[in-house]
């Protein structure tokens, strides 16, 4: 799954790990906060989205390029949170990062990937139990 050249291997590897320190955690932020907190983390995850979109998908139609590899198996599996994020943040991604939201569409056409995906309401519902657990708010 990853790339032939030691470059691109150090690419992917770069990208699998700002997804896993940075997507969830700047996710996490908007449904365990409110007010001004919940705007500044809205923020953050839209922004690291963007370079996401920008840095490493660019105009390519998988993460390594024409196939779907290693980075783009990391990143999906996240995206399923997204439906929770845009619901409590009250936004949506695709208004601030299009490309991704291809990218995304374009991966969920993979029955492998359609089938190993968590239901988004599912995860939504979870969230807010989570939400009301940790901050009480509904």
């Amino acid at each position: 799954m990853l790339p032939t050249t030691p470059y691109e291997r150090a690419q992917a590897r770069f990208w699998a790990d700002y997804i896993d320190k940075k997507v969830f955690d700047a996710g996490k932020g908007i449904w365990t906060s409110s007010g001004e907190e919940q705007e500044v983390a809205k923020k953050e995850f839209i922004e690291v989205v963007k370079q996401l979109e920008e840095l490493a998908l660019g105009e390519k139609d998988f993460f390594g390029g024409d196939a779907f590899g290693y980075v783009d198996i990391l990143a999906i599996g996240l995206t399923s949170w997204f439906f929770a994020y845009e619901k409590i943040g009250g936004f949506k991604l695709e208004d601030h990062c299009p490309k991704y939201s291809s990218w995304i569409k374009r991966c969920l056409q993979r029955p492998s990937v359609a089938k190993a995906l968590s239901n988004p309401e599912h995860i939504y519902h979870f969230v807010l139990q989570m939400r009301k657990m940790m901050t009480g708010a509904e």
